[in-house]
């Protein structure tokens, strides 16, 4: 398994970014297309990948690709994919399954016949009648786009956006994932002050820390492939290692995250304790309105209520309108806010420098972006 091809799967509207972060990390022939981004790697690249790469949804390992019209074309092709090069004897290998604009549209047919594929080809090569399933997990994913079968398996286990520091969460938590990448997109640097003043459960700002020290954020958990006995332990070692000699513990970090709800920002100081950043982020109970800094420049990055009830709609955009005033104060810092609401630019009162279209969940949202003037060039000594 030493030239393998991996897909970091993303959030639509986030693969540019998810790009980015693989090409840091070293690797190339990169594919970006609708919700993933391909590339090619080594095995190492499996532990460095899940533990490094703050805005892909899980990392697949792609076993092949094929056209298939018939399920005798799906059988017989995935059939002669190296599955015994990959899957051990005792492997648990579940199968899941999906299909866009495809012939093969029954998601439980394709499911079955991969199924039976990987077996017949386990068969052959362990020469065994049948296989109990008791080892490490080897989740496989045929997924059907336009006639085309992608096979892939799945090394992450649960989605990258599960960091391990969330203790708990208010009511519409951001994923982590997505928190990262606003962040990213407001290209906010370790020494640019930074508040979020609807910070919630806190995941926007600890997300920033993270950032800000180079703190792996797959470093507090574990990951499906650290069981795959075809992945040295020396390669996990190795990259594990690696988090902890990349990361700038002694980085002094300006991120305040402030909520009107004293409830929320004890879960809040909670999460980044967690995560171990707690000292970096200065939490504070503290409505909208009392919003004020002494910094003359910095970056606001917020992720307010949306209002999809209707009832709580009015409240927002008075919410909205009071943040137009508010932030309007602040005329040298840079905004970003995350919304769904199709006129909040109206509402709070100025147009965007620019827009860009994402996903929060399933809800369609904008990141509404307002860029304040570039703070002067420090003088050099």
């Amino acid at each position: 398994m030493s030239n393998i091809e991996l897909i970091a799967t993303s959030t639509f509207g986030l693969e540019a970014i998810v790009a980015e972060e693989v090409k840091a990390l070293g690797y190339s022939n990169v594919k970006v297309e609708n919700g993933k981004v391909t590339f090619s790697a080594d095995e190492k690249a499996i532990c460095r990948a899940n533990l490094w790469l703050r805005t892909a949804d899980r990392i697949r390992l792609k076993v092949g690709e094929f056209k298939a019209v018939t399920f005798d074309q799906l059988f017989e092709k995935a059939k002669a994919l190296p599955w015994p090069d990959l899957l051990p004897e005792d492997a648990e290998f579940p199968v899941d399954g999906k299909s866009v604009q495809s012939t093969l549209f029954s998601i439980s047919d394709c499911q079955a016949i991969v199924k039976k594929a990987v077996v017949e080809s386990l068969k052959k090569s362990y020469r065994a009648r049948w296989f109990k399933e008791s080892g490490p997990l080897y989740r496989i994913e045929v997924s059907l786009l336009k006639d085309t079968a992608t096979l892939t398996i799945d090394t992450s286990g649960p989605g990258l956006h599960k960091r391990g520091y969330r203790a708990a969460g208010s009511e519409a938590p951001l994923r982590e994932t997505l928190a990262a990448a606003l962040v990213k997109i407001a290209r906010w640097k370790p020494d640019i002050a930074l508040i979020d003043p609807l910070c919630g459960s806190g995941t926007i700002p600890i997300e920033a820390a993270l950032i800000g020290q180079n703190i792996a954020p797959g470093m507090e958990r574990t990951f499906a492939s650290e069981a795959w006995p075809n992945i040295p332990r020396e390669l996990w070692h190795e990259a594990r290692r690696e988090t902890h000699e990349r990361a700038d513990y002694n980085r002094e970090l300006d991120i305040t995250g402030t909520d009107i709800d004293p409830k929320v920002i004890d879960i809040a100081r909670k999460n980044a304790s967690l995560m171990g950043v707690d000292r970096l982020i200065h939490f504070q109970a503290r409505p909208l309105s009392e919003l004020s800094t002494k910094k003359n420049y910095g970056k606001i990055i917020c992720n307010p209520p949306y209002g999809e009830r209707l009832s709580e709609l009015k409240e927002v955009e008075r919410l909205y309108k009071e943040m137009g005033k508010i932030f309007k104060k602040l005329d040298t810092w840079s905004f970003y806010i995350l919304t769904a609401h199709e006129n909040f630019e109206k509402i709070f009162g100025k147009k965007a420098s620019r827009r860009r279209k994402l996903y929060h969940g399933n809800i369609k949202v904008h990141y509404y972006q307002y860029y304040g003037p570039r703070p002067p060039k420090r003088k050099k000594n």
